[in-house]
């Protein structure tokens, strides 16, 4: 352990260590937090939440996670295997089926855990058969910025998750350059070879550079291999892209099933933790029987099934986002408000959606300006300097108003000009 302690205090001498804000009460965008090092409270207003449509507070959402509860309790006790399913999990399921235009969908905990079911399930087909030998090899192609969700999985493909020791086809994974589509052609054509199961995974919106990936180019390289199967991770697109919030196929005015024609399998992963106003995710597909090797996948069959609370609140919010379109144009036309402003003032604002990175001068610690951010300006941004390129990382929601965002570049401004102390080359 003496080599944990000496890292751990290295870490913290560098400063690389966050800060630490512990929530006491919400109500809306403000927040009461305390520091938790010094125990100081005060209440702020927040650009760093994923409840980018506002539902988290909604009172028919809050009201169908109580009503939940009464009806089934706080937990399934199961997986949904054996005793742990409840008419919930079906309604939801067929809510997000509907919404993203895929008529199958199964539930996870979390997208880790839908992403290794993913690969258990593709690659290994989750399970052995008797007299059935499965020897096909598959090549996954993944953006180098995908989420981690996405890395972790991909780098554990190789194995079944819990037949460490078991024989399966081989996994090889290639990485290509960010949402380029001509490096994606170069090493699908480079290494895919005449057997293969290719999967392409991407996440929809990129959750650090706030851009979207080139969708209609990548089913152009994608057609070229039949029966390709093309993965959108649409965490951060569900909710924020489209006009109707149904994510990035709405988003650039086609379906999946433009996909399936051209000999294409279009999976598409939905969380619930930004739009949904709940924690969980789905993984949908026009692939019936994918639905019962994801299901008995060791990320699905070996823990407990989503709580009857969080599957509630995610399906009541779904439905609000069908009925309420107007909550994702107030999103889309806050964006375009706030980025403008940030460019007007000078700012590095990348991207192009509601996940809005501000990448600072080298000489600005981004976590001395959230730090001042907070303390004299009383806003919440989130600083990163530990998982990418150093910036603020700022998320715009349904519920901001202008004032609120005209407060927040007038402080950016002011905490820029205090800290930025350009170096003079001699």
């Amino acid at each position: 352990m003496q080599v944990v302690k000496e890292y751990v205090q290295r870490w913290y001498e560098s400063g690389l260590d966050p800060d630490e804000y512990i929530c006491h009460q919400k109500q809306g965008n403000l927040v009461e937090i305390e520091e938790a090092t010094t125990g100081k409270r005060q209440t702020v207003l927040t650009f760093c939440t994923n409840d980018v449509l506002g539902l988290v507070q909604d009172e028919a959402v809050r009201q169908a996670a109580v009503d939940a509860i009464f009806q089934y309790g706080t937990s399934n006790s199961s997986c949904s295997v054996l005793s742990g399913r409840i008419d919930l999990h079906r309604q939801l399921e067929n809510e997000i089926s509907e919404f993203k235009h895929l008529p199958h969908t199964q539930l996870f905990l979390n997208a880790w855990m839908a992403m290794q079911a993913l690969m258990d399930a593709f690659c290994h087909l989750a399970i052995p058969v008797p007299g059935f030998q499965h020897t096909r090899e598959t090549l996954i192609l993944t953006d180098v910025l995908n989420h981690g969700c996405i890395v972790s999985a991909v780098v554990n493909a190789g194995t079944r998750s819990g037949k460490v020791f078991g024989h399966s086809p081989r996994v090889r994974v290639k990485a290509y350059r960010h949402c380029n589509v001509e490096d994606l052609a170069r090493k699908l054509h480079r290494y895919a070879r005449p057997d293969d199961r290719i999967m392409v995974v991407s996440d929809a919106v990129f959750s650090m550079d706030g851009d979207i990936a080139p969708l209609p180019d990548m089913l152009d390289v994608l057609q070229n291999y039949d029966g390709s199967v093309l993965l959108m991770d649409e965490a951060h697109a569900s909710g924020a892209l489209g006009a109707t919030g149904r994510g990035i196929y709405e988003h650039f005015g086609i379906l999946p099933q433009h996909a399936i024609e051209r000999g294409i399998v279009p999976l598409i992963m939905t969380t619930f933790s930004k739009f949904a106003a709940s924690a969980g995710a789905g993984i949908s597909s026009h692939v019936a029987e994918l639905i019962p090797l994801l299901n008995v996948s060791p990320t699905s069959i070996g823990t407990i099934s989503l709580s009857p609370p969080l599957t509630a609140a995610a399906l009541e919010s779904i439905r609000q986002v069908r009925r309420r379109p107007e909550l994702v144009k107030t999103l889309q036309d806050n964006t375009r408000y706030l980025r403008s402003r940030l460019l007007d003032q000078g700012f590095a604002a990348i991207g192009e959606t509601n996940v809005v990175p501000v990448v600072l001068p080298p000489e600005i610690d981004p976590k001395s300006f959230g730090r001042h951010m907070i303390e004299n300006h009383g806003l919440w941004v989130s600083p990163i300097w530990f998982i990418a390129k150093p910036r603020l990382r700022i998320t715009v929601n349904a519920l901001h108003t202008q004032e609120e965002m005209d407060r927040l570049v007038a402080a950016m401004v002011a905490t820029r000009d205090l800290l930025y102390k350009p170096m003079i080359s001699a």
